[in-house]
């Protein structure tokens, strides 16, 4: 991988961390931190979930092209 990459992949994994750890609280507890941080279908909840959708395919993207 190439070095100039290396912010974009670890990016990626720390807001797929980020995005398991609240689709664990919502699974054991009901509880959403996102939507309890940021308010339930407010504009800066919305880009979370984007921005750790998005980092689930270019992670993907990283492992399964190999590098």
């Amino acid at each position: 991988m190439a070095k100039k990459m290396d912010w974009l992949y670890h990016t990626s994994g720390w807001l797929i961390i980020v995005g398991g750890l609240n689709w664990g609280l919502v699974g054991l507890f009901g509880f959403n931190l996102v939507d309890w941080l940021f308010g339930s279908g407010s504009f800066v909840s919305a880009a979370v979930y984007t921005l750790v959708g998005i980092a689930a395919v270019i992670y993907a993207w990283y492992k399964f092209k190999g590098e």
